[in-house]
């Protein structure tokens, strides 16, 4: 299949495939012939997100390591995890927020 661009529209499509991060030219206009539109969506804060829960639940495992090993259950124990579940909720809410069409 053979397409005519002028100049102008050969660099506003360049432009475009490569704002949208497809493998090439063939792929962007693929995209755009069977969905009518192309979008990229950036996930990356999600990674940031999985850190934190990484974090949280190392802080969790010490806590119950604690307990476990002592039998007693501290308030300052109950105070930290009260704490990290909050931060829990506080991150959960900040990525709904970037949810396209998602707000709480």
């Amino acid at each position: 299949m053979k397409i005519f661009l002028s100049d102008d529209e050969k660099y506003v499509l360049d432009c475009k495939v490569k704002l949208s991060k497809r493998r090439s030219i063939s792929d962007y206009v693929r995209t755009l012939i069977i969905y009518g539109y192309v979008y990229d969506v950036d996930y990356s804060y999600l990674q940031k997100y999985n850190e934190i829960l990484g974090r949280i639940s190392g802080c969790l495992n010490q806590i119950a390591k604690r307990i476990n090993g002592s039998g007693n259950v501290y308030e300052e124990d109950i105070r930290e995890v009260k704490e990290l579940m909050n931060e829990v909720w506080k991150t959960q809410k900040a990525m709904l927020n970037k949810q396209p069409l998602i707000h709480s």
